[in-house]
C-alpha cells in the first residue's frame, strides 16, 4: 500500500465518521482489514485518523483565513485539508513536499483538477504565510476550546464544574495518546510472571501506576501476543480496574453486573472471586452478550452467566435481596475516555447528560432492591460530568434512605488514589495519572 493510499483511506474513514456518526475505533479496524493495511502503515493511518479527529477544531481555525474566498467546500475536501494540515503541524517526520503531492493526487482521484489546484493553493499559502495565532482569541474559554479542540459548550460546562485550571489540564491531557495497559488474570499468574512471559514474546512491560492488577506496555502490542490468546490478561484502563476492587468481593459471593458489556469488569470480578460464586452479567443487546461470553471463554472462567435484558427490568429475573454485591457501571456520556474515543467530544450534545442521568437513576433504583441487607452497591461511570455522577448518587440517596455512602472504598482501593476519595466517592480526571477519567461511588445497604 502506498502512503497516498493510506491517506486516502484516512479521508474515507473520517468522512464516514462525520456523515454516519460511525465509531472511529470499529471503523478503523474494519478499514485496516478491508484495505489490507500492514506494518508501519497501520501506525501512520491510526495516527492520522485519531489526530485529525482530536485536533479537528484547531485545524479548522487554522484553515479559516485561507478559505475565505472559497465557496462552500465539499466535506471530503475539508477533511483532506485537515488531514494534510495535521501532518504539517503535528507530524514533523513527514516532509511537506510529500504531503502536498499526496493531497493533490487524492484530490484528483476523488474530484477533479480544479479541486486539486485549490487544495495545493491552500496548503502552499499556509506554508508561505504561516498559521494564524491563537493569541488573537481573547476569551479564555473560547481560546481553550479552540486550542484543545473541544466544543465550547463542553469547556464551559467543565469550567463551571471544576474551574478553568483543572479544565485546561484535562483538555490538554485529552490530546495526549493513551498508554496501553492490561489487567493480569490473577487466577493464572502474577504481574511479575506476566511481564516475564511477555518479554519472552518481545513485548516490554512494567507494573501499572494505579491498579494492583495492572501492567503497562512500554514497547510492543499486547494484543498481538500468544499470552493474550491464552487468557493471561485483558486490555483495560487502570482506572477501570478500580471498579471491581471497590466491590470488595469475597469468594463465594453472588454478584450482579447490571450493565456489563463488553465484559471487562464482569471478568475482573470473576477473577477476584477465583472462579467461585457467580457473576450475573446483564446487557441490553444480544450481540454485546456474545462479547461478554467471548471474554469469559478466553479467560477460562466458569462463574459467569450473561443474559440480554434491560437492567431496568432486572427485578423480573431475580428475587429481592438475593445478591451480596451489585455493580452499576452505567451507560454514560463517556467524557472520561475522549483520549481513546476522540469522536465522543464532537458527537455528544449537552442534553445527553440530562437524558443519561435519568436512565442511570432508573437502573440504580431498580437493582438496589436486589441487594442483600448489609451488601455493597458500586455505581461507576467513565465520565467526569457531575450531573451523571455525584448528582445521580445524591438523587438516589434522597429517594432511598436505606442506603449510605460507604467509606470502606478507601480500604478497597490502592493508597495512591486515597487523596481523591471523599465521602465514599472518587473522581479521577485523566491528568491525575494519565488514565481514563472515572467516577466510582460505593454504597452500603443498611442492615
Amino acid at each position: 500500500m502506498t502512503k497516498s493510499n493510506v491517506r486516502n483511506v484516512a479521508v474515507e474513514i473520517l468522512l464516514q465518521i462525520e456523515k454516519n456518526q460511525a465509531y472511529s475505533n470499529l471503523l478503523l479496524n474494519n478499514m485496516i482489514k478491508k484495505h489490507d493495511v500492514k506494518g508501519k502503515d497501520v501506525g501512520l493511518l491510526t495516527e492520522i485518523v485519531y489526530g485529525s479527529i482530536q485536533r479537528r477544531d484547531t485545524l479548522d481555525f487554522f484553515l479559516v483565513p485561507f478559505l475565505k474566498k472559497t465557496k462552500k467546500l465539499d466535506l471530503w475536501v475539508r477533511i483532506l485539508l485537515r488531514v494534510s494540515l495535521y501532518q504539517m503541524v503535528y507530524l514533523d517526520r513527514v516532509p511537506e513536499r510529500a504531503i502536498f503531492f499526496e493531497a493533490v493526487e487524492i484530490a484528483k482521484k476523488r474530484g477533479h483538477s480544479g479541486i486539486a489546484s485549490l487544495v495545493n493553493g491552500v496548503l502552499r499559502s499556509i506554508q508561505r504565510q504561516g498559521l494564524p495565532s491563537l493569541d488573537s482569541i481573547s476569551d479564555p474559554v473560547e481560546r481553550l476550546s479552540v486550542e484543545t479542540s473541544h466544543p465550547r459548550w463542553l469547556v464551559e460546562r467543565w469550567v463551571q464544574q471544576i474551574g478553568i485550571d483543572e479544565a485546561r489540564k484535562m483538555c490538554e491531557m485529552n490530546s495526549v495518546p493513551p498508554e496501553q495497559t492490561a489487567r493480569v488474570n490473577s487466577m493464572i499468574l502474577s504481574r511479575d510472571e506476566a511481564i516475564k512471559r511477555l518479554k519472552n514474546e518481545g513485548v516490554e512491560c512494567e507494573v501499572g501506576a494505579v491498579s494492583v492488577d495492572a501492567i503497562k506496555a512500554v514497547k510492543g502490542n499486547l494484543v498481538q501476543t500468544q499470552a493474550f490468546e491464552d487468557g493471561l490478561f485483558t486490555i483495560q484502563d487502570e482506572s477501570s480496574m478500580l471498579v471491581a476492587r471497590a466491590l470488595s468481593v469475597e469468594e463465594g459471593d453472588r454478584v450482579l453486573d447490571s450493565c456489563a458489556a463488553p465484559g471487562g469488569k464482569t471478568t475482573h470480578i470473576a477473577e477476584v472471586l477465583n472462579n467461585t460464586g457467580m457473576v450475573h452479567s446483564l446487557d441490553l443487546h444480544e450481540h454485546k452478550v456474545r462479547l461478554i461470553n467471548d471474554q469469559v471463554s478466553r479467560l477460562h472462567l466458569d462463574n459467569v452467566q450473561a443474559q440480554a435484558i434491560d437492567s431496568r427490568k432486572a427485578g423480573e429475573l431475580f428475587e429481592l435481596e438475593s445478591f451480596d454485591k451489585i455493580l452499576v457501571d452505567a451507560p454514560c456520556s463517556g467524557f472520561g475516555v475522549i483520549r481513546r474515543k476522540p469522536d465522543i467530544k464532537h458527537a455528544k450534545k449537552e442534553s445527553d447528560s440530562t437524558r443519561l442521568a435519568a436512565i442511570q437513576l432508573e437502573i440504580l433504583t431498580e437493582v438496589s432492591s436486589l441487594l442483600k441487607k448489609g451488601g455493597i452497591l458500586v455505581y461507576s461511570t467513565c465520565t467526569i460530568d457531575q450531573e451523571e455522577n455525584e448528582a445521580v448518587v445524591k438523587a438516589f440517596l434522597e429517594k432511598n434512605p436505606g442506603f449510605d455512602l460507604d467509606d470502606g472504598i478507601k480500604e478497597a482501593l490502592p493508597e495512591v488514589v486515597h487523596p481523591y476519595i471523599k465521602n465514599g466517592q472518587i473522581q479521577l480526571f485523566p491528568h491525575y495519572f494519565g488514565t481514563d477519567g472515572f467516577y466510582i461511588a460505593r454504597l452500603r445497604k443498611q442492615v
